[in-house]
């Protein structure tokens, strides 16, 4: 059968006519048959040469790979000394830090299930996520102490000092009393599968309530080569690690993944442009990851930067979140020229992986989210019909792989509105693949204006308001009508002196665009609210047209 398939795969597109299938162009990734392997043992076995694991941005405090998984074990054996076995959950509350790995490890190596969650959060949020996951130990800071308060879980502090906010805290120890201990190796362990869960994972419930995604060691082994095999890093390469580790791309890219190939990861515990920048020159870092809105600003501000920085160690910049235009990667690439743009495209729900652009030429394919990872297949699917599409069709995004979760926790409803039993994972993003492979997000399915039946995606209108030369920034909303059921409406940023009006922004895209996809209202507005990765929260746009009806 395998052979069959690949007699009928189109070699330019790797799309499939039999069985309506797009596969990966890229060489598959090496997954080890041993069932019994957690992905902390994986990662730890990997040979390479590098010597430092972390470097602490602020304080210089440096963490070497042997430091490092001496840590581990001894973390590890505490934690089975307090009775944490393979399956209790161990939340973890904290900025990046070059603590951070060392707790995720030590817990996945005991079959245990690690669960982060965004600092930023309040106690009300953090504490829906408590009941939801019942932890029975907790990791965290002084600082965030009060937003445990009210839970009963003991609690570890990752720092020596206890201040003031201990309050009625549990505190039972601190990691660094548990990195001193001996490393005990013939404490109880439980053995662990590549299926079993190792990390809980909060979606940012951009679409509803927030969920937790279930990943398997078997995930996360997948992504680890996924990311070492994309970069293939040579000895000496230093990131800078300003992806927040409690996200999934920072947990197995940073906090985990690329320790297995001998990098060495810098880490800034929250970011701030003059801070990443002197970072960059003081450790000579070689790659950059990024979201779209500091790539912008490095655009912006290129001529204050080249002078008061120099940035000459840095090759690569990697930017995940949402693709970037055209605008934005040649300005870069101009400011910048001796720096290639590598972007990347992922959900919580595939592991953080699902394409990428892994060279500069496949950047240059514009708007494109990158080609399918290693290992990836996908179907685009007419949301109506359910009929799988062919090339330069545009459909709902469906992705299969290894590095597909298990499902949402404990709700098995959810789990079976996004996963079929098949194995596909419907992202819930409007994509087309062209006749090379790339794939092209149009536009979130869920967020699709309905006028009189017609689907009408934001960002393409979006797109084009940005076009405008007096506009600076703008999102589309759809806006309840009685008649046509929704129709699209624009807040739109003006640029500075601009005296545009309502009626010339619905103009200049009437002259360009269907009928059914005109702008039928207009409001101006001083800023458009977007999350720290880039993307515009539109439910906060649309709560606030649809406060004044």
């Amino acid at each position: 059968m395998a052979e069959n398939i690949s007699l009928a795969i189109d070699p330019r597109s790797g799309f499939c006519r039999s069985n309506s299938t797009f596969y990966s162009k890229r060489k598959p990734i090496p997954l080890p048959k041993n069932d019994s392997l957690d992905v902390t043992t994986f990662i730890s076995a990997r040979a390479h040469h590098g010597k430092v694991a972390f470097i602490d941005a602020a304080t210089g405090r440096h963490l070497t790979f042997s430091e490092l998984w001496r840590a581990v074990d001894s973390v590890a054996t505490c934690l089975s000394d307090m009775g944490i076995r393979k399956g209790h959950v161990v939340l973890l509350l904290s900025p990046n830090s070059i603590f951070f790995p060392i707790v995720c490890l030590s817990v996945m190596s005991l079959g245990a299930i690690i669960t982060t969650t965004n600092p930023l959060n309040t106690a009300n949020e953090i504490g829906k996520q408590v009941a939801d996951s019942k932890p029975v130990l907790a990791f965290t800071i002084p600082q965030l102490l009060p937003k445990l308060a009210g839970s009963t879980i003991p609690i570890v502090l990752l720092e020596d000092h206890v201040s003031s906010q201990a309050g009625e805290a549990k505190i039972v120890t601190t990691l660094h009393q548990m990195m001193k201990r001996e490393p005990s190796g013939s404490r109880a362990r439980d053995r662990v599968n590549q299926d079993d869960t190792a990390t809980l994972l909060y979606s940012s419930g951009t679409t509803g309530a927030s969920k937790g995604v279930v990943s398997s060691h078997r995930n996360l082994i997948a992504m680890v080569q996924t990311v070492i095999n994309r970069f293939s890093i040579e000895v000496g390469e230093k990131f800078i690690c300003t992806v927040p580790m409690f996200h999934i791309y920072g947990l197995v890219a940073f906090a985990t993944g690329l320790l297995a190939s001998g990098s060495t990861v810098i880490v800034l515990s929250k970011f701030e442009m003059h801070d990443m920048l002197s970072t960059i020159e003081k450790y000579r870092a070689t790659y950059l990851p990024l979201v779209p809105p500091i790539l912008v600003a490095m655009v912006n501000a290129a001529d204050q930067i080249r002078k008061k920085y120099d940035l000459s160690s840095l090759h690569s910049a990697l930017s995940g979140g949402a693709p970037l235009s055209k605008e934005v990667i040649e300005g870069f690439l101009e400011k910048y020229p001796n720096v290639k743009i590598l972007q990347g495209y992922g959900l919580t729900e595939s592991t953080g992986i699902g394409a990428s652009t892994d060279s500069l030429e496949e950047s240059r394919k514009y708007g494109t989210a990158g080609m399918l990872s290693p290992s990836m297949e996908a179907k685009v699917v007419d949301p109506d019909s359910g009929k799988a599409l062919n090339v330069n069709q545009t459909g709902e995004l469906w992705l299969r792989g290894p590095s597909v979760m298990i499902g949402y926790f404990s709700n098995p409803e959810a789990t079976t509105s996004t996963l079929d039993s098949d194995g596909w994972l419907r992202t819930g993003d409007l994509c087309y693949i062209d006749e090379d492979g790339f794939i092209f997000i149009v536009d979130r399915l869920k967020e699709l204006i309905k006028y009189k039946g017609y689907q009408v995606p934001p960002a393409e209108l979006e797109a084009l308001l940005l076009s405008h030369p007096e506009i600076l920034d703008a999102a589309v909303i759809p806006f309840p009508d009685r008649e046509v059921g929704q129709f699209p409406m624009a807040y739109v940023v003006r640029k500075p002196g601009s005296n545009l009006s309502e009626t010339g922004v619905m103009d200049f895209v009437g002259r360009q665009v269907a009928p059914y996809k005109r702008i039928r209202k207009v409001a101006f507005v001083a800023s458009i609210p977007k999350n720290p990765s880039g993307k515009i929260l539109r439910k906060d746009l649309i709560k606030l047209a649809t406060s004044k009806l």
